[in-house]
C-alpha cells in the first residue's frame, strides 16, 4: 500500500497535471464525472456526462471500460479516478500490462543473453521471463509457503492447536483461494500451484530454519524458494539466473 501511495503522489500525479497542461482530457471520448458514491454495503455510483446526462450504477457491476471512463473534478480540471495511468495521464488498459512484461523480457534477454547461440538455446538462458500471469502464480506460490511456515514453525504449534487455528483463521490453502478470488478450491490446486503438487511442501518447510528475532518471512525464506527452484519445473529462480559462471583461460 505505501508503494501505490507513493505512485499515486509523485508520477500519477505528475501525469496528471503534464495531461492537463496539454488538454489531453478535453476530447476525452464518453468522459463521465463522478458526482458521489454512495456508502453502505452495495456502494452506487452517480454520474454526469459532457452533454449533462446523469446516472449511476452498483460499483460491483461497473466494467472495467465503464470505470476507465470516470473522472473527478480536481483543483486542475478532471482527474482519472482510474489508478493506473500510461505516460499521456490515461487510464492504462489491462491488456497493456502484457505488452509491458513483453518489453522488460525483451530488455532482460538484450542484457543477460547477448550471445546469439545462447538466445536460441532456452536451457543455456540466463534472462528471467514473466507474465502478469506469472505474477499471480508467485503470489499464490509465496503465500502458501509463508502461511505454512508460520504456522508450523514460527508459532510453535501442536496438531491440537493447528485444528484450531484452522477453524479460526482457516486452512492456509483456503486462505491462498480466497486471496486470488478463486471459487473453486481445485482451481487453486490444479492450476496456480500445479508447480509444487509433486513435492512435499510440509517435510520441505520443517527443514526451513525458523525466524530469528525481527527477521520478516522474506528474510528466513530464501533457501526454502531456491529449493523449490531447483526441485519444481516451472518455478525460477532470478538469483540463480543472475549467477555468471567465470570462464577458464589457457
Amino acid at each position: 500500500m505505501g508503494d501505490i501511495e507513493n505512485y499515486v503522489e509523485s508520477s500519477r500525479a505528475e501525469a496528471i497535471r503534464s495531461a492537463q497542461a496539454r488538454g489531453r482530457y478535453d476530447g476525452v471520448p464518453g468522459m463521465a464525472v463522478v458526482t458521489l458514491v454512495s456508502r453502505g454495503p452495495k456502494p452506487t455510483v452517480y454520474w454526469c456526462d459532457r452533454q449533462g446526462v446523469t446516472g449511476r450504477i452498483a460499483l460491483t457491476e461497473a466494467t472495467a471500460d465503464e470505470r476507465m471512463s470516470w473522472y473527478t473534478e480536481g483543483p486542475e480540471g478532471p482527474e482519472p479516478l482510474w489508478l493506473w495511468l500510461n505516460e499521456m495521464g490515461l487510464p492504462f488498459q489491462p491488456h497493456s500490462w502484457n505488452n509491458v512484461f513483453t518489453a522488460a523480457n525483451q530488455r532482460c534477454r538484450a542484457v543477460l543473453d547477448p550471445e546469439p547461440e545462447r538466445r536460441l538455446d532456452p536451457h543455456r538462458s540466463r534472462a528471467p521471463y514473466a507474465t502478469p500471469h506469472s505474477c499471480r502464480h508467485s503470489f499464490a506460490l509465496y503465500m502458501l509457503v509463508i502461511l505454512h511456515h508460520l504456522m508450523d514453525q514460527r508459532f510453535g504449534l501442536s496438531p491440537e492447536e493447528r485444528r484450531d487455528y484452522r477453524l479460526l483463521y482457516g486452512d492456509p490453502w483456503r486462505i491462498v483461494q480466497d486471496l486470488l478470488g478463486h471459487a473453486s478450491l481445485e482451481t487453486t490446486r490444479e492450476r496456480y500451484l500445479a508447480p509444487v503438487a509433486d513435492l512435499q511442501l510440509r517435510s520441505l518447510l520443517t527443514t526451513a530454519p525458523p525466524f530469528r528475532d525481527g527477521e520478516r518471512p522474506a528474510q528466513g525464506m530464501d533457501e526454502v524458494f531456491a529449493r523449490l527452484a531447483r526441485e519444481a519445473e516451472g518455478i525460477q529462480d532470478i538469483d540463480a539466473k543472475l549467477q555468471v559462471t567465470p570462464r577458464t583461460t589457457g
